[in-house]
């Protein structure tokens, strides 16, 4: 062991890398000894490699967060002159890393949401979103959906509704599920009028007085791209509008340029009464989130106390990494650039599944997409189990490692979700290993059909 730790001063062997990672640390979600790792080296622009010099293309901007890409200059320097000059000071403290990214993000944020408490990722943002809408309405329930994902904490586990909160129940009280607007295994969404009258249906049932929020994914992230039908949005705004309740807009995976919009709730012109934040705030160079608030919400808080509290609040270096990642996106043009680029993944996914009958359908919003693998087009049998794999789905995973590409596939799906600074060469390149691979699915395609 001395000589392994000695070692690790001059650089570790991509096999060192993972047996030691694989000894001493967990992998999360996984049975552990199934897991694989690829072991990382260092990273630029759209690529990654390993200690051996093999390279990826990251598909999947790692958890959909890396949007700039990789090892931006401007980022990297303003982190090590942050860390210079300041590296941290308490959150009772306020530095100009924070004033300056408070401020930005007021200037940005659908409304004027002119508040922001910052935190250290995604899903402590969700859990003070649900903390503070408890607290401002009097009441105790929130309503969330099955396809959804908001964090590995234990109140915003409760909301998820994908399979990952099965092994944390039971969890916090008073959370209501509500059906969603695109149920798994179909091709299409719900008709948005059935969708809206379910949701007030649901709040009938419960009791509209007691429900203190509705959080949401603006679009669902791992549990399938689900882009809501015009309309749905701003009905569900207007329901709780009705009702007093608070709209909670999950902007964690979709914010900060990955629709082609800065936030993807402004696709659909609504403004939320709270919209949590993380990922492509500081693109994870550094560890940041954030849940922005409309004027009467943060209102309250000058007269009472705010009730939450983090060490990390407000870090300096995170706000420094936040506020040179926003000069990025604006300077370069990304959130166009997505915009552009998810013209051409549309155009191209669609010329591919023509060809490969294993394609069920496809889906994205600028750089947020996703494809869906059938055995059978007709019936629209998946590829592979809710909550499960396929020997197929495995085999097509195993072929975007040996040609490069990494990207999610989870179930019978796989993601496509490039750096926002991705061109449409690069965009092509991975497309292009997409189109190879999906020959091995089809050939699990059902005769006849």
């Amino acid at each position: 062991m001395t000589t392994t730790v000695t070692k690790a001063r001059a650089a570790l062997s991509g096999e060192e890398i993972v047996a030691l990672c694989r000894k001493h640390t967990v992998f999360e979600w996984s049975v552990q000894p199934k897991v694989d790792p690829i072991p990382v080296a260092r990273a630029e622009g759209v690529y990654f490699w390993t200690p051996e010099g093999k390279r990826f293309l990251d598909f999947n901007s790692q958890l959909m967060c890396t949007n700039i890409g990789h090892s931006h200059p401007k980022v990297v320097k303003a982190i090590q002159d942050q860390a210079a000059t300041l590296a941290y000071a308490n959150p009772f403290m306020a530095t100009q890393p924070r004033a300056l990214l408070g401020a930005r993000l007021s200037a940005i944020t659908p409304g004027g949401m002119d508040t922001s408490c910052f935190t250290n990722g995604g899903a402590e943002a969700v859990e003070n979103a649900i903390r503070i809408a408890r607290v401002v309405t009097g009441r105790h329930k929130i309503l969330v959906r099955y396809r959804s994902y908001h964090g590995g904490t234990a109140g915003a586990l409760t909301l998820t509704g994908d399979p990952r909160r099965w092994a944390s129940e039971p969890g916090i009280p008073g959370v209501v599920r509500i059906p969603d607007f695109h149920k798994w295994g179909r091709k299409d969404p719900e008709p948005v009028e059935a969708s809206l009258r379910d949701i007030e249906d649901v709040i009938r049932y419960e009791g509209g007085q007691t429900i203190a929020a509705v959080i949401v994914e603006t679009v669902v992230g791992t549990n399938g791209i689900l882009i809501p039908p015009d309309g749905y949005m701003q009905g569900l705004r207007k329901i709780c509008d009705t009702n007093g309740i608070l709209l909670i807009a999950d902007e964690v995976m979709a914010g900060f340029g990955r629709t082609g919009r800065m936030f993807a709730i402004d696709h659909w012109g609504v403004v939320p009464d709270l919209m949590t934040m993380a990922k492509g705030l500081t693109s994870a160079y550094v560890q940041l989130g954030a849940v922005g608030m409309r004027p009467a919400i943060a209102k309250v808080f000058q007269e009472r106390a705010f009730p939450g509290g983090l060490t990390y609040n407000s870090h300096p270096l995170a706000c420094a990494a936040a506020l040179a990642t926003l000069d990025v996106y604006e300077e370069e043009g990304l959130i166009e650039n997505a915009r552009k680029m998810g013209d051409v993944l549309r155009k191209r996914m669609a010329e591919i599944a023509a060809r490969h009958p294993s394609v069920g359908t496809h889906r994205n919003i600028g750089l947020f997409g996703i494809v869906e693998v059938v055995r059978d087009r007709a019936t629209y049998e998946p590829m592979a189990p809710y909550n499960g794999t396929s020997e197929e789905m495995t085999a097509l995973g195993r072929f975007f490692r040996e040609k490069g590409l990494y990207t999610f596939v989870r179930w019978n799906t796989f993601f496509t979700n490039p750096p926002l600074t991705i061109t449409e060469a690069q965009l092509h390149e991975g497309l292009d290993v997409s189109d190879e691979g999906l020959a091995i699915t089809d050939r699990a395609v059902k005769s006849g059909r």
